[in-house]
């Protein structure tokens, strides 16, 4: 059975530090936690060319407006994207940030 939650959750609570790796351990192993205020967790996709990095982009796009947690996005090199998910009202990782996590990994294949 799965830690991480089906759906985001307004009001999530920052998560505690021993919570991490447990979590990390339900999602791609490319997910790392960035050290940095706020604490983050970010992925690089390497996609094949412009069109489906940017299609990644704009469906991660849609599942985050249907989740209603958006992540930062940066498509760069024309075919890399970079997904850094916090959140900013609780000041780091929650909940939340798995979950969109693992909906990205879905998407991703």
């Amino acid at each position: 059975m799965s830690a991480i939650d089906a759906r985001c959750r307004d009001g999530a609570p920052l998560l505690e530090d021993a919570r991490h790796p447990e979590l990390l351990a339900e999602v791609h192993g490319e997910w790392s936690i960035v050290e940095s205020s706020p604490r983050s967790l970010a992925r690089v996709f390497v996609l094949g060319d412009f069109q489906a990095a940017l299609d990644l982009v704009n469906a991660i796009g849609a599942v985050a407006e249907e989740q209603n947690h958006h992540p930062d996005l940066a498509l760069t090199g024309y075919r890399n994207v970079t997904v850094t998910l916090s959140t900013h009202d609780a000041g780091g990782l929650t909940m939340n940030d798995f979950v969109l996590a693992k909906a990205v990994d879905a998407l991703a294949g």
